[in-house]
């Protein structure tokens, strides 16, 4: 196993952060897993031992539902980012079952596949209308003029959010994500807890109008689901209605421009592209694999597990390398390469097990809408200048995208 300072693994290096591809390929060489000192955890890269992990039941995103921090050995979190975590840990993104199972289930009710079909015209037509305005002023910046407003208006329309009230939403999904990053520093930690408290004053309000007016919106659906039996607290809806904005479209921001910017790279691929635009399905799977937009994903481990030969104690956290696995040839052929008609593609993007991404499906059809209008109605865009990668590593993307259409 490679000592720390040997490891080639650096998150808070711009370099790395330009291209960590290469350093995975190293650690994927140097072994199964590695002791990473600056964050206390066990980085796993390969893919197959990612997808172990992420389907078995000795990890877990929480381990409050089996032991208390004292007993796992962990400290309390700091009082002062209470808010925080407790819009955090009542999601069901860090929650275990049986809660998860519960939350899931519920969610599932009101986020059905009929649900996500019918929101597919009004992805189309937006998409559309904001790519039309893109093409009217001759170029801008695609991911504020496109990839941002596209998955936020949609979250918001299934949420029930009016539009006068979404201005906030993604300054407060940036700020909360930014507790994701890996060593937040305080002065991140505090603005994810001003904008856990905003947000969830908010949505305490439009819960309240919902249950005098009901609408056919998700939030209805969830208070109609909380009046079933209690079976969800108020505070379980706060959560999930965060976690789906946040999910919902940080994802789809990132993959959007991750992808378009590696497709003006790879001028051959997005050559076939224009001329063919049935690859447009494979080619969102292959671009969320080719740089993938949640970098890293951690578990605690709540049992002793071995890999490799490594004993993992209880208490230990793992954090599973998403792009790493998304880059193993034992997995890909020719992984580093772009390949928009790769057949066999069993990327790890939106997870896998129980915490697989509940909002995948939708994520799909607001990457081909927008992919499809930019082909139709912008067959020569092209990037005007090389972007800057934001100084993020666990969610990666770009500062923006600066397009020009001729």
């Amino acid at each position: 196993m490679a000592a720390p300072s040997d490891l080639g693994f650096d998150p808070w290096d711009p370099a790395f952060l330009a291209d960590p591809y290469p350093a995975y390929a190293e650690l994927r060489a140097r072994g199964r897993v590695h002791w990473f000192e600056p964050t206390n955890q066990w980085l796993v890269p390969h893919h197959a031992d990612v997808s172990a992990l992420l389907r078995g039941r000795r990890l877990g995103r929480t381990y409050l539902h089996r032991f208390t921090h004292e007993e796992f050995g962990r400290g309390t979190p700091p009082p002062e980012h209470e808010p925080f975590h407790t819009l955090n840990d009542h999601g069901m993104l860090d929650l275990e079952p049986p809660d998860h199972t519960r939350i899931r289930r519920l969610v599932s009710k009101a986020f059905t596949p009929r649900t996500v079909e019918r929101l597919r015209p009004y992805v189309r037509d937006l998409a559309g209308e904001l790519v039309a305005g893109l093409v009217e002023r001759g170029g801008g910046d695609l991911l504020t003029e496109v990839a941002e407003p596209l998955p936020v208006a949609v979250i918001a329309e299934m949420l029930g959010i009016p539009e006068s009230d979404r201005g906030p939403l993604r300054p407060w999904s940036a700020d909360i994500c930014g507790m994701y990053e890996l060593n937040p520093p305080p002065e991140t930690a505090a603005k994810a807890v001003r904008a856990s408290i905003e947000f969830s004053d908010y949505l305490r309000e439009l819960i309240a109008a919902r249950r005098k007016e009901p609408g056919d919106d998700l939030i209805s659906g969830l208070i109609a689901a909380h009046d079933e039996d209690d079976r969800l607290t108020e505070q379980e809806m706060i959560s999930t209605a965060v976690l789906l904005l946040n999910a919902g479209h940080e994802a789809t921001v990132n993959a959007t421009v991750n992808g378009w910017w590696a497709l003006f790279r790879n001028p051959a691929q997005l050559a076939a592209l224009r001329a063919d635009h049935s690859l447009i399905p494979s080619a969102i799977e292959e671009l969320m694999r080719y740089d993938t937009p949640l970098q890293l994903f951690e578990r605690w481990v709540l049992d002793d597990i071995e890999i490799d030969g490594t004993t993992i104690p209880r208490g230990a956290e793992i954090a599973m390398l998403f792009g790493s696995a998304n880059h193993d040839p034992e997995v890909f052929e020719a992984p580093a390469a772009l390949d928009l008609t790769r057949k066999d593609n069993p990327h790890i993007s939106f997870s896998a097990g129980i915490h697989y991404c509940i909002g995948a499906p939708l994520a799909r059809i607001e990457l081909a809408a927008s992919m499809s209008a930019l082909l139709e109605q912008a067959p020569t865009l092209r990037a005007a200048e090389e972007p800057e990668r934001k100084p993020n590593f666990v969610i990666r993307g770009l500062e923006g995208l600066s397009v020009e259409v001729r």
